[in-house]
């Protein structure tokens, strides 16, 4: 299959470029101008050069290289910076060109989970996305991810919804931009640390998209992520301690919407966690670690948890 990779430089992409051309598939990298190639060459992939949102270069880029078997939208950003603008742009104007450009492929775009409106229990696909009550820099990134997925699903599209992100390139790798901060002491426990993550290793997105590329043309919303829902509380101190960082100290939330705003409140303290049941069936699919626990432990502390991995546990089924 030809598959057109948007993203292939990023930190999904970097991770699904070699696990595709490994499956079989012919990869077509694109990639923005100006950007280095090399490592998507030496991958087995055949750069496309084109933005996304110059939508005639986009199309033309597209026409020349010959039409895709199937587009990955991974040109997206997610909303730890919310409300600048370009990642809402990437999330509906990119996923628009890339459906013009090659309309009659299989799409697969990726969204959220940990979008869901807050409330008791791990949320499954049809739960809603939070719009209502939402933080007002929180809107824009949740309007851009609702007109984003429409597109897909219109289009008889695949929407994989992701959790937090860790593994290599991520903000939770060893040199990650949140591993730094909790490194300084400077993530702390806010309102009690009741938000609830669902994490997802970049390797399981990649086998996500593997996984559903292999199947009959499956249309709809899956959330990708690990098996264990994990309030803050419990698993921030334990990435300080991997990290010998300073413990998280509390803090109110009335005290941090007042100084940082209500977007640290609701990541820290009021995000709702997802289930990965719907993907597990319907892709066969495994996270390779069923917990932050043992996700985070053996990504900053690989040498602590050979015996653990290797323990008479045969081959892995990672996804």
């Amino acid at each position: 299959m030809r598959v057109l990779v948007a993203g292939s430089t990023g930190v999904i992409g970097a991770a699904l470029v070699p696990r595709l051309v490994a499956a079989g598939h012919e990869v077509l990298a694109l990639v923005r101008p100006g950007r280095d190639t090399g490592a998507l060459v030496a991958a087995g992939a055949d750069p496309v050069v084109a933005d996304v949102l110059e939508r005639r270069c986009l199309l033309r880029a597209v026409r020349v290289c010959g039409p895709p078997d199937a587009v990955v939208q991974l040109v997206t950003a997610t909303p730890s910076v919310p409300g600048s603008g370009r990642p809402e742009v990437l999330r509906t104007d990119g996923t628009r060109n890339l459906i013009d450009a090659a309309p009659e492929a299989r799409f697969i775009s990726q969204g959220l989970a940990y979008g869901y409106r807050p409330g008791p229990g791990a949320a499954d696909e049809d739960a809603p996305l939070w719009h209502e009550g939402a933080p007002r820099r929180l809107r824009p990134v949740l309007a851009a991810l609702a007109e984003s997925e429409a597109r897909t699903l219109r289009a008889g599209g695949l929407v994989l919804r992701l959790g937090h992100l860790y593994g290599p390139g991520s903000a939770y790798a060893a040199d990650g931009a949140f591993t730094r901060r909790v490194r300084a002491g400077k993530v702390p426990l806010v309102g009690g640390g009741r938000a609830v993550f669902s994490f997802t290793h970049v390797q399981d997105v990649a086998g996500a998209v593997t996984a559903a590329l292999a199947r009959p043309r499956l249309t709809g919303i899956l959330n990708i992520v690990d098996d264990t829902p994990t309030p803050v509380h419990r698993w921030l101190p334990e990435l300080a301690g991997l990290l010998d960082a300073p413990a998280p100290r509390p803090t109110s939330a009335a005290l941090t919407r007042l100084t940082s705003g209500a977007w640290p409140v609701a990541h820290l303290d009021r995000l709702r966690g997802a289930t990965n049941h719907r993907a597990r069936t319907l892709l066969d699919w495994h996270p390779r670690h069923p917990s932050p626990a043992e996700g985070l432990a053996a990504e900053l502390c690989p040498r602590i948890n050979v015996s653990a991995s290797t323990r008479g546990a045969g081959p892995g089924r990672g996804g």
